[in-house]
């Protein structure tokens, strides 16, 4: 953190100035309502300081992947009311635009203290091919820039990345708080230690295996890439779903693992069914018993007990991604019962668990359980990236800047 320049660094600086500042507004929204505001809350306190320090704040945000044309559905208009409620009730404005004399306009009309929002970043496709012209017109409208974005700061967009090098820029107070804490866990660890990885794609999780076998002590694979490790394993898997191209794959980083000590622990038992749709009929069996008609779609009650076992002697847990199918119930059952059995360890004092990425950070939510963890990430690809050991540019930026 020596290195990263902070709001600290602007203290006294920013009073009637234009503060640019970047956030991740990409939240579950459903029939133009916020479903999940987590994001949006863990971005208040950056805005609540820059308010109090008199600035003139212009939130940026993008939300989905409208591929640079303007989709009526994925305006950040509905976000207004609720961000403006969770700034505890501060009127928050909005422009059509983000760019442009909409935009220019309604930045000039700006009091300091007031708060503006400007409209969908990727409505204009300058900002993910990171277009000069686009950055020089993002920059134009502001004075100040603050990256309180960790969740996409693996990206080298415009907003992430090419105004940070156009003005005096700094990470906000929720990116400083991640960071802190993630090189906290990974830099030096209290050990043994112990990943839970999940996620329906071992192609996805590769790197990370790779990286996690040679730094933690115990691996625990769920979710449908585990199907892929059984197979690999010897194990017939019925009609699971699995990548057959990695399957050799699987087996060299099970053989890697143990030439660093590190133990690959498989679901001993699964839930299964033949029908992959909500509340469909399963049932628990053996990894050796899958019937040859069903799929796993969870890991079983006795996986689930044996890992909470193992993790009552570790000092240090890092969770990315589901153990099951948890957007289909029952099976999220094992992710919510081993998460409970995680929060009662760390609430004990015996643990540091961190979990990041948009699906575990969901199946936590509907568990209740954000706030029984050490630390929960909002980030998914970002957060990837940095246990992987990968730089993130809008990091480094910040570091070396304009």
């Amino acid at each position: 953190m020596t290195k990263l320049r902070t709001i600290a660094d602007f203290k006294g600086q920013l009073a009637g100035k234009v503060v640019l500042c970047r956030v991740d507004l990409n939240v579950p929204m459903l029939q133009g309502r916020v479903e999940d505001g987590t994001r949006i809350r863990k971005i208040v306190p950056t805005i609540k300081e820059l308010i109090k320090q008199h600035a003139r704040v212009v939130v940026l945000s993008h939300f989905g992947r409208p591929d640079g044309q303007f989709v009526r559905d994925m305006s950040l208009a509905p976000l207004t009311d609720f961000l403006s409620e969770a700034l505890d009730g501060v009127d928050v404005k909005f422009a059509l635009d983000c760019v442009g004399a909409t935009a220019r306009d309604a930045v000039k009309s700006l009091k300091n203290g007031e708060v503006l929002l400007l409209e969908n970043l990727r409505f204009h496709a300058g900002e993910e091919a990171n277009n000069p012209k686009f950055v020089e017109e993002l920059a134009s409208l502001g004075d100040f820039y603050v990256n309180d974005t960790f969740s996409c700061s693996h990206r080298k967009h415009a907003s992430i990345v090419g105004i940070a090098k156009k003005l005096p820029s700094a990470a906000g107070l929720l990116m400083q708080d991640e960071i802190e804490n993630l090189e906290k866990i990974m830099c030096a660890p209290e050990r043994p230690m112990a990943a839970i990885v999940g996620g329906s794609k071992v192609s996805t999780k590769l790197k990370l295996l790779n990286t996690l076998i040679k730094k933690v002590d115990l691996v625990v694979i769920g979710g449908a890439m585990a199907n892929t490790f059984l197979k690999a394993a010897g194990y017939k898997i019925g009609k699971s779903m699995y990548e057959e191209n990695l399957v050799e794959t699987a087996a060299e980083i099970m053989q890697k693992a143990k030439k660093h000590s590190c133990e690959i622990f498989l679901p001993v038992d699964v839930v299964v069914a033949d029908k992959f749709q909500a509340m469909a009929e399963c049932k628990i069996v053996p990894v050796n018993k899958i019937p040859a008609s069903s799929m796993a779609l969870d890991i079983g009650p006795l996986s689930i007990a044996k890992v909470a076992e193992k993790l009552e002697s570790y000092k240090t847990l890092v969770w990315n991604g589901p153990l099951g199918a948890f957007e289909f119930r029952p099976f999220d059952v094992a992710t919510i019962s081993l998460a409970r059995s995680v929060a009662a360890i760390t609430s004990g004092g015996n643990l540091v668990s961190v979990a990041g990425g948009g699906d575990i950070v969901a199946a936590l939510n509907v568990a209740g359980l954000t706030e029984s963890f050490t630390y929960i990430s909002t980030a998914g690809g970002a957060f990837l990236d940095w246990l992987q050991g990968e730089s993130l540019p809008g990091i480094d930026v910040l570091k070396h800047g304009w």
